[in-house]
């Protein structure tokens, strides 16, 4: 099918849905969700949300909110630098970041830096297990990270500031702004950090150097109602970075990088009796520039430019049967250094269906198929059923088809891409069980994940790098998570748990694949009692492997956190408190030869008005 023939396709569907919105008028919800799938097909599949108060102790980055509240591994080199995931045992290009309901993985590295995103902004950050293919795309393998912004249609004028100060001259500031009535809603906000990030390596005389960073983001959403049937929305997002790459125990490094990266999205929402319907059109760009020298005005750079517009028709004749319809239409164009003029265009129609069988039974399923340039695309598909026999407790089900495209730096830089790379496949399982008595909550799910094709670089018979289809990889585990909230007489107790044992073996070899831990826990528990709060983080992560045979490995660590916070006078306005960060000095690496640093600590100030 031609680009032409896709946005035909596009078109038509669009026309259809206008066609039939000769319906009575409804009111529009009051809070709005940008990526409602996230909430709608998800319910057989393990979804964690953190939201505003867990995101305010771990606001410097994505990287440290997810390293103390989630099973994912954080591999970091080096504090504030470049940072990846691995989500169930799979590489960090397994993992789609989605915001807002779009895919922002890079289109260069196929991945999403976790240092490059702040998390404050964001109404809630989501942790969605399984396979997503099916909805969200490439990459979509081991799970899904997402970023959401939520607009409240009611009455409300919020200013929020937020100061901190802390070791190694590490500043943050933030302000947010929330103006909505019935009719119009928005939210600004703009948030800056920057450190010398000079910290001394635990049991050494050494220190981290040429590690300082400082970074920009703003974040906007609008929202009006037009009408009882039409509504648009606006989401924006900026973000502005420059870090100088810390070395080694064994070399120094004078290098930098910029990045620059812009999001922004509009949709238009229309109502119409048993249909909803949705159009996005949304513009998203990264850029980097990498300095050998910091010192001297030679530079790599790259980029990428991406157009996408997606149509969603969501039909729910009864309120126990939905199906939804989505196709969408993707532009990307790459530039660089290192690249020449790579584009690619990519159609997807999607069919999801919602279906409640009984009060107690209720499944899910997808299928979706894309056309692309370059390359032949797999036919997705995904089915998960939830059976509740008992009001607490409930089984999971959930299996699916989900691949990986090879990202720009893999088919086309410059004297190593490969053009004849296919997408990696990948199908899985899950079975999950959950069960809830009063304030105890408690969850067992095991997983399996078979993906074929994987693409790995590897030097050909000239010593030259070149990325190849080779790999089968096996992933299966076991995760476990539970919480119990506790309130005595105006004391809170709020404790939640998470374990993760992960097996990812390499067929080829039966190796487990590097930086992958067997193991992994965190522990959070809060307690309140008045204007006094406190909160403990606890994290294990078992050791890694950083050979592919397996003879060199990172020791396992255990870190720990305690923040202590205040609140002054009886309607909240003012808040201090303090975090104690590695509290008791763990010598630690995330990456070979690369510490992270002992006990620091940190001063925060917050007013809200």
């Amino acid at each position: 099918m031609t680009t032409k023939k896709i946005l035909l396709f596009c078109f038509l569907s669009v026309c259809q849905c206008v066609l039939a919105q000769n319906k009575p008028a409804i009111s529009l919800n009051e809070v709005i969700v940008t990526d409602g799938a996230l909430k709608k097909y998800s319910k057989t599949l393990q979804v964690q949300v953190l939201n505003d108060s867990v995101i305010q102790r771990n606001y410097s980055s994505l990287t440290n909110l997810l390293r103390y509240n989630s099973l994912l591994y954080l591999k970091e080199y080096g504090n504030g630098m470049t940072s990846s995931v691995s989500f169930r045992g799979t590489t960090a290009a397994q993992t789609a970041v989605i915001w807002n309901g779009i895919n922002i993985n890079s289109q260069l590295l196929g991945q999403t830096d976790f240092n490059t995103i702040t998390p404050l902004g964001y109404t809630n950050v989501s942790v969605r297990t399984g396979g997503g293919s099916g909805i969200y795309g490439s990459s979509a393998i081991g799970g899904s990270i997402h970023l959401n912004n939520e607009l409240h249609f009611k009455k409300q004028f919020q200013n929020l500031l937020r100061m901190n100060f802390g070791s190694f001259n590490t500043q943050g500031y933030y302000y947010q702004l929330i103006a909505s009535d019935e009719k119009v809603a928005s939210q600004f906000s703009i948030s800056r950090n920057s450190s010398d990030n000079d910290y001394g390596y635990p049991n050494s005389n050494q220190k981290n150097q040429n590690g300082d960073y400082y970074n920009t983001s703003l974040n906007g959403s609008f929202g009006y109602k037009i009408n009882l049937n039409h509504k648009i929305n606006f989401y924006s997002q900026v973000y502005d970075g420059l870090r100088h790459f810390s070395g080694t125990l064994a070399s120094i490094s004078v290098s930098k990088y910029y990045d620059l990266n812009t999001r922004n999205l509009l949709e238009w929402v229309g109502l119409h009796k048993d249909f909803t319907s949705k159009l996005k059109l949304a513009y998203v760009t990264e850029n980097y520039k990498y300095y050998e020298n910091k010192d001297k005005d030679i530079f790599s750079e790259g980029g990428a430019k991406t157009k996408i517009i997606k149509y969603d028709l969501d039909y729910s004749p009864t309120k126990n049967f939905t199906v939804n319809s989505v196709v969408d239409f993707t532009q990307i164009n790459g530039f660089g250094t290192s690249i020449n003029n790579a584009k690619r265009s990519i159609g997807a129609a999607s069919l999801l269906v919602k279906h409640t069988l009984s009060p107690a039974m209720q499944y899910e399923a997808s299928v979706r198929q894309e056309v692309a340039t370059n390359y032949r695309n797999p036919f997705l598909y995904s089915f998960g059923l939830v059976y509740q026999p008992f009001e607490m407790y409930s089984i999971k089900l959930n299996t699916s088809k989900n691949f990986r495209l090879p990202s720009f730096n893999d088919l086309y830089w410059e004297g190593s891409g490969n053009h004849e790379l296919i997408p990696e496949l990948s199908n899985q399982m899950e079975l999950g069980q959950e069960l809830k008595i009063n304030a105890l909550k408690f969850s067992l799910t095991g997983f399996y994940i078979q993906t074929k094709g994987m693409i790995r670089w590897i030097p050909n018979e000239t010593g030259q790098w070149m990325p190849i289809n080779t790999a089968s990889v096996v992933n299966k585990g076991v995760e476990v998570t539970g919480s119990y909230f506790k309130n005595f007489k105006g004391h809170n107790f709020n404790i939640s748990l998470a374990y993760g044992y992960t097996s990812s073996v390499d067929q080829s070899n039966q190796k487990q694949l590097i930086y992958v831990p067997y193991h992994k826990m965190t522990v959070n528990a809060d307690y309140s009692y008045k204007n006094w709060s406190l909160n403990y983080q606890y994290l294990f992560n078992g050791a890694v492997f950083t050979s592919a045979d397996n003879y060199y490995r990172l020791k396992e660590y255990q870190v720990s956190n305690l923040s202590v916070y205040y609140k002054i006078g009886e309607l909240d306005h003012y808040k201090i408190g303090i975090q104690a960060l590695n509290l008791f000095n763990e010598n630690y690496q995330t990456v070979e030869v690369r510490p992270m640093p002992g006990s620091n600590y940190n001063l925060t100030l917050t007013i809200k008005y």
